[in-house]
């Protein structure tokens, strides 16, 4: 009986690790919610001037990051402008940020670093817009890829 319980135990096991290692080897890249929220008292609207990050639930995107636009806002207060999010040590993730009267929306394409295969996209929106205290969130998705993902699945 004990011979005959070891043997079913040591199955089970087997076949546990023949399932976390077929889970693993399928398992997709990271993705998820993404909600992200930066401060503006250093933008100024011309082209290089740039937004803080002051909260992230995307650890690679950290606190303190500088979100820097490339474009100058427009007179009318409207935006069209790629976007460089500058993390430290060569990481930096490129996207396309729209704000106007019928769109607020962030899309992120990749980088540097660790975020060479990211992808994103946002609804901005702003909360006490026009005050010291005025904050701008980004809510969306986002997936780290990778390359062996990449190249498995085109």
């Amino acid at each position: 009986m004990k011979r005959t319980l070891r043997m079913v135990a040591a199955g089970v096991l087997v076949a546990a690790f023949v399932v976390a290692g077929q889970t693993a080897a399928t398992a997709s890249p990271r993705a998820g919610a993404l909600h992200v929220t930066k401060e503006c008292s250093q933008y100024t609207g011309a082209a290089g001037s740039f937004c803080t990050i002051t909260s992230s639930n995307i650890k690679a995107i950290k606190v303190g990051a500088r979100v820097v636009y490339s474009s100058a806002a427009n007179p009318d207060g409207t935006l069209d402008s790629d976007v460089i999010i500058d993390a430290g040590h060569g990481n930096r993730l490129f996207g396309h940020v729209t704000l106007n009267a019928t769109t607020m929306h962030i899309w992120l394409t990749g980088g540097t670093g660790i975020f060479r295969h990211f992808t994103g996209s946002a609804a901005v929106t702003v909360t006490d817009a026009g005050t010291p205290q005025e904050l701008w969130h980004w809510d969306g998705t986002y997936h780290f890829g990778s390359d062996r993902y990449r190249h498995s699945h085109h």
